[in-house]
């Protein structure tokens, strides 16, 4: 894969500072959340990334063409490559230091199988992106790529010696994750990292819409050489330290809780727990060996590990490395057969939803929903072999954390 450095754009500290300007992907950004950040500073990236303007496009571009020239914004010396661990404590106490780097890519079409989606997207956040970066002019938000390094080449001859150095960023976002960054503009180091990644594939981990819009907007400008290429943070998947974590499916239909348990039934042995902690690391032990998913009901204390029955996936009607998959079969067989949603119904979140965090799943059956189903961790391996094969996870999959931050640098594109 052909990488280059960027052209970047990025913040004058001597004028903000970092904590009070950067925010999350726009995706994951409430209303209260949005409100916040634009009260933190005048110069947050949310006023770029989600403006809350009438005219939200052409308030975007106004503010960035003011910022820089009030030298908030500032181009770098020369064309640089981004270092950057983030490091942060999980919920099971686990620190992990997850490294990376910021660049930009060649884009190339999905035929040829050398940058690989994983997930579905729809077409709403895809116009919302291409308007952006129509009326703007350039990216502010990464794809987040991963590779595979299994000599970790890069970490050994590049990285760790800008680790020693004074860093150009150091800040806490509003989850505790610490973002460090170095930057990169050695000749020497930059020509590594190229010769490296040069016989690589990329599978997009998150941003298949930004993605998909960088596509778009390449195809509208052909005669633009920086519109060939795709803002993108890039990480090893050797590296133990990138995890993904599952999404939850909160069913938010009403559904009497022994219905729910007749229908899993069918396809699950089942086994009760009173321990959540217990549920939880059975869920992870089983699903090594054979899919198991945990499910939650509404007014009920128990636990239940569901472990799929021998030879269930074999029924559904989708590829062998689909049918593998614990969330085709719960889709496929629990949800659309045995519960009554559509496709449609799944995509839109329509009476059900896709909750990453594990504390809003659980408190979730305490409220308003029936049901949860609590979902393994997902393997990076199962990824790959879907992806590669040519095919698609259902939606919402995958949740690759932690998310990577706006307003780091700017991929302008002229």
């Amino acid at each position: 894969m052909q990488i280059i450095p960027i052209n970047a754009i990025i913040y004058n500290q001597e004028k903000v500072n970092m904590k009070d300007v950067i925010a999350p992907p726009y995706d994951v950004i409430n209303e209260e959340y949005q409100s916040d950040l634009y009260n933190r500073s005048e110069y947050n990236i949310i006023r770029l990334i989600l403006s809350r303007a009438k005219d939200r496009y052409a308030d975007a571009k106004e503010n960035f063409e003011k910022w820089q020239d009030e030298g908030v914004l500032q181009k770098t010396k020369k064309p640089a490559i981004f270092y950057i661990i983030q490091k942060y404590t999980a919920e099971n106490g686990r620190h992990i230091e997850r490294r990376g780097f910021i660049a930009c890519n060649e884009i190339q079409d999905f035929s040829l199988k050398n940058i690989l989606p994983h997930e579905y997207t729809m077409s709403g956040p895809k116009q919302d992106r291409l308007n952006l970066v129509t009326a703007t002019g350039a990216f502010f938000s990464q794809i987040f790529m991963v590779y595979n390094d299994e000599q970790k080449l890069l970490e050994k001859k590049v990285f760790s010696k800008y680790e020693a150095s004074t860093p150009f960023i150091d800040v806490n976002d509003d989850n505790g994750v610490e973002n460090i960054v170095w930057i990169i503009d050695d000749e020497q180091d930059i020509n590594i990292i190229q010769e490296v990644m040069k016989d690589k594939k990329l599978l997009i981990a998150d941003g298949h819409h930004r993605y998909e819009t960088s596509m778009n907007y390449s195809k509208l400008h052909p005669d633009n050489e920086y519109a060939k290429y795709v803002m993108s943070y890039f990480t090893n998947a050797s590296d133990e330290n990138l995890v993904i974590y599952p999404t939850h499916r909160i069913i938010e239909k009403y559904f009497e809780p022994g219905e729910i348990l007749n229908c899993v039934k069918k396809y699950y042995d089942i086994e009760i727990l009173k321990s959540k902690e217990e549920f939880l690391n059975k869920i992870e032990q089983e699903n090594k060996n054979q899919i198991t998913t945990g499910l939650i009901l509404k007014n009920d204390e128990n636990y239940y590990v569901l472990k799929l029955k021998s030879g269930v996936e074999k029924t559904i009607q989708q590829p062998k490395e689909l049918q593998e998959l614990d969330l085709t079969v719960l889709h496929e067989l629990i949800l659309k057969k045995e519960l009554g949603y559509s496709q449609e119904e799944l995509m839109a979140q329509d009476g059900i939803k896709y909750e990453k965090q594990e504390k809003t799943a659980f408190n979730s059956v305490k409220k308003n929903a029936s049901a949860c189903f609590i979902m393994a961790y997902p393997k990076m391996s199962d990824i790959l072999k879907i992806s590669s094969a040519g095919y698609r996870m259902p939606q919402k999959s995958t949740y690759f954390y932690p998310k990577l931050l706006s307003g780091i640098v700017i991929n302008k594109l002229t």
